[in-house]
């Protein structure tokens, strides 16, 4: 892991946000079937509810898995996913302690409460997650927590990849040319 005073390269922050991010969909993802099967009876329900954005209301009444809801539904979630790891890798860049595995795990929390906040409080209805007319509020707590698990374990596990596209000053044994 880079030093205290490393910054990531704008090409480490960017795979920081698509690891993270995809960590994080993929668990919130289990998070949404695991309750949508429990509640449901349809583990497929409250992804397809996410397609809402593009099918309108039907979609958050369809129960079984279809490319057209089910797809489209995981691939929004994953964008949505992708989004806040950004948001959450460009405020890690200038903060090392959000990129070591404790801050990682407490600044993760806050990141999936604003995203829950800003889900459910501040984005129009057509906009909303979807999954919110399919599952509990108990049921929510456990998607947006496993959200933030998914975003600390990829922030841990980009933190203990090397930066390969840091800048190197002189210093830098690596900068040096190699000789024959």
């Amino acid at each position: 892991m880079p030093g205290p005073g490393h910054r990531p390269s704008p090409s480490a922050t960017i795979r920081h946000a698509v690891v993270a991010g995809s960590l994080a969909s993929l668990l919130s993802a289990a998070a949404l079937a695991a309750a949508g099967r429990r509640e449901n009876r349809s583990a497929a329900a409250p992804v397809n509810a996410v397609s809402h954005w593009y099918w309108g209301d039907p979609a958050l009444r369809k129960r079984r898995a279809d490319a057209r809801h089910t797809l489209s539904g995981y691939l929004i979630h994953h964008g949505a996913s992708v989004f806040w790891a950004g948001l959450y890798a460009w405020v890690a860049r200038d903060r090392p302690v959000l990129r070591e595995p404790t801050g990682a795990v407490l600044g993760s929390l806050p990141t999936a409460a604003l995203a829950c906040f800003v889900d459910f409080r501040l984005t129009p209805a057509r906009l909303t997650p979807g999954f919110e007319h399919r599952l509990s509020r108990p049921a929510l707590a456990g998607v947006y927590a496993a959200f933030a698990l998914g975003l600390a374990a990829g922030t841990i596990l980009v933190g203990a990849e090397p930066d390969r596209g840091r800048e190197r000053g002189p210093g830098d044994r690596r900068a040096r040319p190699r000789r024959p």
